[in-house]
């Protein structure tokens, strides 16, 4: 006798919203202490900006896309386990490398302003 599951829908709407309402409010935080930074030039780092006030959206962000994920991969068969066991660690690593890269962006920006980030030069 095989048992089918409802495959998580409500989970990965849930995950994908949390993603997107932790990413506005970590852009609205972000965007926020750069312009009181590049107002005030105080002796406070752009890479000391990564406190508390902006690591909260950004774990929401990396547990909405956790979620997302996990609920994805249970829609295509996976029992909850295995798709938690897949998608827990590949997120926080996906996290760690985009956290590392904001503050050196965060540096980047603090030593050479607005103009050490232009892409199109590229």
């Amino acid at each position: 006798m095989y048992f089918y599951y409802e495959p998580p829908y409500f989970l990965l709407v849930a995950g994908l919203l949390a993603g997107i309402l932790s990413g506005v409010a970590f852009e609205a935080v972000l965007k926020g202490n750069v312009r009181d930074w590049s107002k005030n030039r105080s002796t406070r780092t752009l890479a000391n900006l990564q406190g508390l006030q902006l690591f909260i959206p950004f774990v929401g962000i990396a547990g909405g896309v956790c979620i997302f994920l996990a609920s994805g991969i249970q829609i295509f068969g996976f029992p909850g386990k295995i798709a938690y066991f897949l998608s827990v660690p590949l997120t926080v690593f996906i996290s760690w490398l985009v956290w590392s890269q904001l503050g050196k962006i965060l540096v980047q920006l603090e030593q050479g302003g607005s103009k050490a980030l232009d892409l199109d030069s590229f």
